[in-house]
């Protein structure tokens, strides 16, 4: 099972290294530390920075890799969120109140007549 955090996985720096997936990304941080030249060798998958995988096999990696569908899934859920969001959205603008009284002004000037 894949989202076992006790499913043993093996270091991209050393093969005899067998981790727990759970502890597998700190594992990462101090292997590399240890192994700077395999450093050099490995790219990073753009779904999962825990896929380290040779240069030369990057592309395949991605065309093939499982994380490819959470990325984006991830990325329409929060697109479509967004859309709710700003079709959501309530106007709080409030017009300033308006200090003219034309009915007030008509009484006091009955005499001004329009003139075009």
């Amino acid at each position: 099972d894949r989202w076992d955090p006790e499913r043993l996985m093996q270091c991209p720096f050393d093969k005899h290294h067998k981790i727990r997936a759970c502890r597998f990304p700190y594992h990462l941080v101090k292997c590399s530390k240890n192994h700077p030249e395999a450093v050099k060798l490995l790219a990073k998958c753009p779904f999962n920075a825990r896929h380290l995988v040779p240069y030369a096999d990057l592309s395949d990696h991605i065309r093939n890799c499982d994380d490819q569908g959470f990325v984006e899934q991830h990325t329409e859920h929060e697109a479509s969120r967004s859309q709710r969001e700003q079709r959501n959205t309530v106007s709080t603008w409030q017009a300033p109140p308006c200090e003219e009284d034309w009915e007030k002004e008509s009484l006091e000037e009955p005499d001004s007549h329009f003139v075009w």
